[in-house]
């Protein structure tokens, strides 16, 4: 085993779920790489200082070029707000170091452009967030795909919905910028979905709507939800939704997919479980099957050895950690990376640009 030093940038929501991850993923995986949580950025002493004490680094700092110049950090975990994500990424990979950055990738296109050419340049291993997609679920989702289950695909349909954002009286910083809007913030797990699921999307025509012009007495410069019809590049069709003032709706991470020999549905607020229909066997006996994960499906067993036990939103970053610290000691980007988040950033251009024409467009001219 061998000892790596981890700098986070960023100590809220997602740089603690990213130091527990980092703590824990060697007991979890045995992971070849053991992390040290060595040194913590946050935006002014006093939380940087907190955050370290609360999670353990050695260290911190509210200088976050101090953290990535720093020869004692020896790879660096991007958990910032999306406008800062390029510059950070940029210093690092100048220095060879490995990143892994919260999505979206940038805070534009152009950012994910630049980011990307950044990473090739410095031949420096990268991996964008989206932790979603690896769920144990999820994970035998894509498997059954694979093996041809449910035969030829022929349907898919996804969403993500929230309601953290449905009541109107509620504003701040949520409400402004659109790489704070829901495509920005939302639609691009379930776009990575659709993606890993399916396959490329080719082309797509879309409607972007802010539901509250106003909130707070302040104007609203973004969007609160979006839906899309796609056509993937195997020729197959699709439809997305996606919104953050979904009332009653706390993790709407969902998908249907329809083949010619079968179906699957599965939905983040029940994420154990998969709801699996074949066309196998008599008709009066066919129906959906639940599912609970359990050690015979991906990334389930280092967890627990109860089938239904279940694992949760804090297991997902862990797994994620596993595939960064793998992709450094073997030296191979493993996916999503980089190039990942650039591509699902591109759909996000075309979803917007979609909506101001009301018309049909080519994700390749993005």
């Amino acid at each position: 085993m061998t000892d790596i030093r981890i700098g986070i940038v960023g100590g809220g929501y997602m740089g603690k779920a990213h130091a527990v991850a980092f703590a824990a993923v060697g007991a979890v995986f045995d992971t070849a790489l053991r992390p040290k949580l060595e040194m913590v950025c946050a935006t002014s002493p006093d939380s940087a200082e907190r955050y370290r004490q609360a999670y353990g680094f050695a260290r911190a700092t509210s200088n976050w070029r101090k953290l990535v110049d720093d020869p004692d950090v020896d790879a660096i975990v991007v958990a910032t707000p999306q406008h800062t994500h390029r510059a950070i990424a940029e210093a690092a990979f100048a220095l060879g170091k490995p990143v892994l950055c919260e999505k979206p990738l940038g805070a534009s296109l152009a950012d994910s452009h630049a980011m990307v050419a950044a990473a090739q340049a410095a031949d420096a291993i990268n991996m964008v967030g989206f932790n979603y997609i690896r769920t144990p679920a999820s994970q035998f989702a894509r498997q059954l795909i694979t093996e041809g289950r449910i035969g030829q695909l022929t349907w898919f349909r996804g969403e993500m919905t929230e309601d953290f954002f449905a009541d109107p009286t509620i504003g701040g910083w949520r409400g402004q910028g659109d790489a704070n809007g829901c495509m920005g913030d939302l639609a691009p797990h379930m776009i990575n979905a659709a993606r890993a699921l399916i396959g490329p999307i080719t082309s797509l025509c879309a409607s972007v709507e802010t539901v509250h012009p106003e909130r707070a007495g302040e104007a609203v410069t973004n969007d609160d939800q979006a839906q899309m019809m796609c056509r993937f590049e195997n020729g197959m069709q699709g439809h997305m939704f996606f919104s953050r003032v979904a009332t009653g709706r706390k993790m709407g991470y969902a998908y249907e997919i329809h083949g010619t020999k079968g179906h699957i549905r599965f939905d983040q607020e029940d994420q154990n479980a998969i709801h699996l229909y074949t066309t196998e066997g008599p008709e009066s006996e066919r129906g959906f099957r639940k599912i609970l994960t359990g050690p015979a499906h991906p990334d389930y067993l280092p967890f627990c050895q109860g089938p239904g036990h279940g694992t949760g939103y804090q297991d997902q970053i862990i797994i994620e950690a596993r595939d960064f610290l793998t992709a450094i000691h073997e030296n191979r980007n493993i996916w999503p990376t980089f190039a990942e988040g650039l591509e699902v950033n591109r759909i996000v251009a075309a979803v917007m640009d979609s909506s101001r024409k009301q018309a049909w467009v080519n994700v390749a001219d993005y």
